[in-house]
């Protein structure tokens, strides 16, 4: 059956004559996208392109089906948008927030993403997860962890949190003293799975490691179990979230701030059907960075 990815693959190859730049603009990775495109050759009966060294050009048959994919991938955008504008609730936008993201943080940006859209729907998942939810059009913006692979999103401007470091006060009585990270080496530090933002973590473990050689890390699930551990004496956590506390634990400023949370703004592709409007990602932007 012809479906509308299949006209995506078809104009993408089309337009940017490459495979590779083609997927980014879908959205998918290359291996699928050839798959995709053989399955459109098989139900047309016709080859559409022909590969050559680096670019892929249109066949006969290729250039002239082109206009009528245009044509039915415009017809398909015009349903979506009068389908959207019939919902007496208007169009829905699905918000991603990793879970590093401070609460008032999420909150700014959600407000910001309400004076655009109608309804706004919020999802928090590990980074890696909302960017493969990005490329495959479940999202329509999510704010994630940087560094991080964003093949074919486009992304804005990166925000640095200053974080605190929450620290047993057997180890520092001192609440609020600025501390460097070096002479934090009494316990563990407290991090999140690799596999939820693998860039990011290992930007985090190398600065760590750099000006901290001596404590090592322990896995956690999230910041409130990083707290409860700092909480029992058994290590020290790192959050960029002003209103995370408890007993017995010190909040401390790290001397120079070298390990700040790095987040950005991450969005699909302008030609994909979940895309936002040019004119609201720099409001969006401007929400994070001022929060």
């Amino acid at each position: 059956m012809l479906t509308e990815r299949h006209l995506q693959i078809f104009v993408a190859l089309a337009d940017e004559q490459h495979f590779g730049d083609a997927a980014r603009v879908v959205g998918i990775t290359q291996p699928p996208l050839s798959q995709g495109l053989r399955r459109l050759e098989a139900l047309v009966g016709a080859k559409l392109f022909e590969r050559g060294p680096g670019r892929v050009e249109l066949t006969p048959a290729g250039a002239a089906l082109l206009p009528y994919a245009r044509r039915a991938l415009s017809s398909l955008d015009d349903f979506h948008h009068a389908a959207s504008a019939r919902d007496p609730d208007g169009p829905e936008l699905r918000l991603g927030l990793a879970p590093e993201v401070p609460a008032s943080v999420g909150a700014a940006v959600a407000a910001a993403c309400s004076e655009w859209m109608s309804r706004v729907s919020v999802v928090t998942a590990p980074t890696s997860s909302l960017v493969s939810a990005i490329s495959a059009g479940r999202l329509g913006l999510a704010v994630v962890l940087h560094p991080t692979v964003l093949d074919g999103l486009q992304a804005g401007p990166v925000t640095l949190l200053p974080t605190w470091a929450l620290v047993p006060t057997t180890l520092f009585p001192d609440d609020g003293e600025p501390l460097p990270l070096r002479k934090l080496d009494g316990l563990p530090v407290a991090v999140r799975p690799r596999a939820e933002a693998p860039a990011a973590r290992d930007l985090f473990l190398d600065t760590l490691a750099l000006h901290r050689p001596r404590g090592g890390t322990v896995v956690v699930t999230d910041e409130r179990a990083g707290l409860a551990m700092a909480a029992a004496g058994q290590a020290i956590a790192l959050t960029p979230d002003p209103s995370l506390a408890a007993a017995g634990v010190g909040r401390h400023r790290l001397v120079d701030d070298p390990l700040p949370v790095r987040l950005r703004l991450v969005w699909p592709h302008p030609r994909t059907p979940s895309a936002l409007p040019a004119e609201v990602i720099p409001q969006i932007s401007q929400a994070l960075a001022a929060s």
